[in-house]
């Protein structure tokens, strides 16, 4: 009989003593009035790396889907700088769609204004709620890059609005300065290179991306019944802007393409004439040097038909040759 009581004794004991346990838990003593603080600090930081995944995430998926060829270069640079590449090659990407989403001029320059905003606002420690905007901002705060650069692109992006041919090449080398080569200049910045022999090359390379651009857009345009080859070297042929549209091969037309792809080549052997004053740290910026090597290459193989269907295609070993440049560190 005892021992039953002794028994049940030490059941309620045990039993007291987990309610008291529990009671501690559940009272608001001071470590319980925090809780509802610490619950909202932590729910806070899950939303912001959600959030940080998602802008991280929108600007990968728009740089794939609109500028593969910079999507493939962007994963092979360090892993600090990464992140940056695919921000700043999507704030390009949003700049570059604007021509050909808008029907009216004026829908267009309203949002080049609305960029011209979001990157003042960026360097007040105040980005817009969008994906772009938010990693953009976290690549200057990381890098410290250069706001004329931005800027730069932004207000050649929008006298590029007018929608006309280039007058002359020297015209087509200018707008590929002010935005391809301002690219480079910050994808440079950051990879943490200040170095004027890397401008140099920046500068040709950004040159040579333009005009291979032009020459590569010139199918799309011209079945839109537009042209955008500069007009000095087709007047020199004799190409008018009606061959292009029909789509024409005749040598005349072939002609205009070969002067073009021409100087595109001869930035690229300037750029690579700096090479070796220039840091090894630098070479990841100029990986799209191996795709407008590709088609300067391509198009000769086919004899400067630019509206030759293989052109159209892109090379299934471009992102294997890539990664072979970026392994010998060369450009």
């Amino acid at each position: 009989m005892a021992s039953g009581i002794s028994a049940k004794h030490g059941l309620l004991t045990t039993k007291c003593s987990v309610f008291r346990s529990l009671q501690r838990k559940i009272l608001p003593h001071a470590i319980c009035i925090q809780r509802p603080t610490e619950v909202k600090c932590l729910r806070a930081s899950t939303n912001s790396t959600i959030e940080s995944q998602h802008n991280e995430k929108y600007c990968i998926d728009i740089v794939r889907s609109r500028d593969y060829d910079g999507f493939v270069s962007s994963l092979l640079l360090p892993e600090d700088a990464r992140r940056s590449s695919l921000a700043l090659r999507a704030f390009n990407v949003e700049l570059a769609q604007v021509k050909d989403s808008v029907s009216q001029k004026t829908i267009g320059l309203m949002r080049m204004q609305f960029w011209k905003t979001t990157v003042e606002e960026i360097y007040r420690d105040d980005p817009p709620v969008q994906p772009v905007s938010a990693e953009l901002w976290r690549a200057v705060k990381k890098h410290y890059l250069t706001k004329r650069w931005m800027l730069r692109i932004i207000s050649e992006r929008e006298k590029d609005m007018e929608d006309r041919a280039y007058r002359n090449l020297q015209e087509l080398e200018a707008y590929s300065d002010n935005t391809q080569s301002s690219l480079l200049y910050l994808l440079l910045e950051s990879l943490g290179v200040k170095d004027v022999h890397a401008d140099h090359a920046a500068s040709h390379i950004g040159k040579a991306q333009g005009i291979v651009m032009c020459l590569r857009a010139t199918p799309y345009n011209s079945s839109r019944r537009k042209v955008y080859l500069p007009m000095d070297i087709c007047m020199l042929h004799r190409a008018s802007q009606e061959d292009f549209i029909r789509g024409s091969r005749e040598q005349n037309v072939r002609d205009v393409v070969y002067d073009i792809a021409s100087q595109a080549h001869v930035h690229l052997e300037h750029a690579r004439s700096f090479s070796k004053n220039i840091p090894a740290s630098a070479f990841p910026a100029f990986l799209q040097t191996v795709v407008l090597e590709d088609y300067l290459q391509r198009v000769r193989r086919v004899d400067f038909d630019v509206f030759h269907p293989s052109l159209q295609k892109r090379n299934p070993l471009i992102p294997i040759q890539l990664y072979i440049r970026s392994w010998k560190k060369t450009y």
